[in-house]
């Protein structure tokens, strides 16, 4: 079955087509007419036109067919001393006059039979020159089709002034490829389809094992990479002339499609979207890698990079980040037009409705995103401060300074949002990056890399931050352990442990969000209701958001639980009950306390009390963030104290358990671990140590010659 392409989303907007038909599609053997091909062809052409599409035929083999009735009639009119001699080759003009009628007699019969009106245009290259009859050209084309009429196209090669109709490639166009791709300009097109005896473009002929099917076609990767084979046995053209033809449009704003002409139905599967055939478009680029880089190409030239960020002054790198905040806000509709067609795609292939929240880029979130590159770039650097300074011995200083870590891979959720935040940070903590982002954002991610490497400066070079595109290119990054320095998984417990068992590379796991509330017997009423409407509602889909509700025993005789799960479900919120509550409040009993929602359903239970509700937190949570509601200072003191979780609130919403809302100025991830980093990884989570010494010529000796003095020197700031 066909996958659905995001970058052929532009489909969706298509009103006026042109196709090509080439001749090995509409002559069979022997140059006869491929009669159930071009019935199949001029079934969808009808279906289009009554559907409101604007379709322009440009028909190629005129030629085929009438050199294969002027043999026939040849044949018939020689004598047996006649079929001795050796044959001539026919005309080729007068192939293609003879041709061009029957070829046109046959598509008005078929159309004729379909409820179709079809007219013949021949034209020859010399008219375009002239204004006036590209002027008459447009208006009438615009009259027929307004009237539903399809105009059909070909070259009048009888007429034509080229010296050798096959082989003079001069003029403004050289054959019916060419042609069609004149007229979607002229003609102002959506889309031009151009239809072969072949899948679309390959590595190399067809033919050869191992050429592949190019499914997006780069002119800056493919151009020098492609090996063409033969011409077309029957026409003048063959893949050489298709491909330069769709360059010439694709790059002059037409979208191109090359694909077969062999399946009745790929019109339509271009039209709804679906990857077939090649595609040539002006943006192309934006959406695959110029170039094949390995994973340790990658790898290498980030850590090249970061070296020459960490060169920079503080405030050269701090100008970076204002440069990103500037461009993604100078780039917001672009942004948003790539979102859209992912948020779309996603819709239609019926993801969850929470793993489409993740995705949609708002004009709010993406000046959010821009405001908090800023914040991060006005906090204090945090390349080369001094940690600790100690006096080793006389005239011996020892400096603990904070550096970069290296090389950073982080394989993130369907968040395209996460791909700003990680950069910046990033960049910040002068790390190297390579970023590999759900399959579901691709678009996204794409657009948001471009607009930030293009803002960083050709002396630390785009490099910097790698743009991961293939789920295939994963396992070997995670051998790269002498290159990468951490790996960052923000995802399932399934994806981390995967990593972490297939890698000798660091890992900062960031685990299920598994994040609890428990409201006190001593709570303040409308505060707990503010507290976990809010840790509910704010954004289900987060990792922070409430996934169990813990209450109190006490509170189901006062009413206060009643008014709890009433403040949610009259939020739309659908809620499970644990065994107690499951009885006491008629709820469907939850599967597993160990579930992670991410919508707008969560589990309550009722638990004996502050001791029962931290027992519980222990089994079941995932040492993400978890709150207590409460006036009682001792009751908050022993919640805070024992709850071994990364975050610990009292009285507030889990959802401050963010990175940015820390003041941190974004987060990478929350590491839920207890190495290195926990909680939201900021810039300081991305950060190691050095040791610098600066002394006056001191040697070891075997410590003879030396006297240690081990003083801490105050830290100037």
């Amino acid at each position: 079955m066909e996958e659905l392409d995001r970058s052929r989303a532009f489909a969706k907007d298509v009103k006026r087509i042109v196709v090509k038909v080439g001749t090995a599609v509409v002559t069979g053997k022997g140059g006869r007419l491929a009669l159930g091909r071009l019935g199949a062809l001029c079934e969808q052409l009808a279906e289009l036109n009554s559907d409101g599409f604007e379709v322009i035929l440009v028909s190629s083999g005129a030629v085929g067919l009438g050199r294969q009735r002027l043999r026939y009639r040849q044949l018939v009119n020689s004598s047996f001393a006649d079929l001795q001699k050796p044959q001539t080759e026919l005309d080729g003009k007068a192939c293609a006059g003879v041709g061009q009628s029957s070829l046109m007699a046959y598509y008005e019969t078929m159309f004729d039979q379909l409820d179709v009106t079809a007219a013949q245009l021949l034209v020859n290259d010399s008219s375009f020159r002239d204004k006036e009859f590209r002027k008459q050209l447009n208006e009438t084309v615009k009259s027929m089709l307004d009237l539903r009429v399809i105009p059909i196209f070909n070259e009048n090669d009888a007429i034509s002034t080229r010296r050798a109709p096959y082989q003079d490639s001069s003029g403004i166009f050289w054959d019916n490829d060419s042609l069609a791709a004149l007229l979607a300009l002229e003609l102002k097109a959506d889309l031009l389809i151009l239809l072969s005896d072949v899948e679309g473009l390959y590595t190399g002929p067809p033919s050869d094992p191992d050429s592949k099917l190019i499914h997006t076609f780069i002119k800056e990767k493919h151009q020098d990479e492609i090996t063409f084979g033969d011409k077309s046995r029957l026409g003048r053209g063959g893949m050489t002339a298709k491909v330069k033809a769709a360059v010439n449009a694709a790059y002059a704003g037409i979208p191109v499609i090359i694909t077969s002409g062999y399946a009745a139905e790929n019109i339509d599967k271009v039209l709804r979207g679906l990857r077939v055939g090649t595609l040539f478009h002006q943006d192309a680029r934006l959406w695959a890698p110029i170039t094949d880089s390995t994973a340790r190409d990658m790898a290498v030239a980030a850590r090249e990079s970061s070296r020459k960020l960490q060169a920079l002054s503080s405030e050269d790198r701090k100008q970076i980040l204002y440069s990103i905040a500037d461009a993604l806000e100078a780039n917001e509709k672009t942004i948003r037009a790539e979102n859209e067609i992912d948020v779309t795609t996603a819709q239609e292939a019926g993801l969850e409705e929470s793993l489409v929240a993740r995705l949609v880029m708002t004009p709010a979130k993406i000046s959010s995103l821009a405001a908090s590159v800023r914040k991060l770039a006005d906090m204090e650097d945090p390349i080369g401060r001094v940690l600790k300074k100690t006096e080793v011995a006389d005239g011996l200083v020892l400096e603990k300074t904070s550096s970069p870590l290296g090389v950073l891979l982080i394989v993130f959720e369907s968040r395209p949002d996460a791909l700003v935040q990680i950069a910046s940070l990033a960049i910040r903590s002068g790390n190297g990056l390579l970023l590999k982002g759900g399959k579901e954002a691709r678009r996204s991610n794409a657009i948001l890399h471009k607009v930030i490497t293009d803002a960083i400066p050709e002396t630390v070079g785009g490099k910097l931050i790698g743009l991961v595109t293939s789920r295939e290119e994963i396992p070997d990054l995670l051998k790269l352990d002498d290159v990468i320095d951490l790996v960052i998984p923000r995802g399932s417990n399934q994806l981390v442990s995967q990593i972490k068992n297939t890698t000798k590379i660091p890992v900062l796991g960031h685990a299920d969000g598994i994040c609890h509330v428990y409201v006190d017997k001593a709570c303040n009423v409308d505060m707990a209701k503010r507290i976990v409407s809010d840790a509910k509602l704010d954004y289900p889909a987060a990792c922070n958001a409430m996934e169990t509700l813990l209450v109190h025993k006490d509170l189901e005789q006062n009413a206060v639980l009643n008014e709890l799960i009433f403040a949610l479900q009259s939020n739309g919120v659908t809620l499970y009950g644990g065994p107690k509550a499951s009885k006491i409040l008629n709820l469907p009993e939850a599967r597993s306390f160990n579930h992670e929602y991410c919508s707008k359903a969560c589990t309550v239970e009722v638990v004996e009390d502050v001791y029962g509700a931290i027992d519980h937190i222990h089994r079941h949570g995932s040492a993400h963030t978890d709150c207590i509601v409460t006036e009682d200072p001792e009751v908050a003191e022993l919640f805070l104290r024992q709850v071994d979780s990364a975050a610990v609130f009292h009285n507030a919403s889990t959802r401050f358990s963010d990175g940015f809302r820390f003041g941190l100025g974004a987060e990478v991830g929350i590491s839920t671990g207890r190495i290195h980093a926990r909680g939201p990884v900021g810039v300081e989570g991305l950060l190691t140590t050095r040791w610098i010494m600066r002394g006056k010529g001191q040697v070891v000796d075997g410590d003879n010659g030396i006297t240690y003095t081990h003083q801490d020197i105050p830290i100037q700031t």
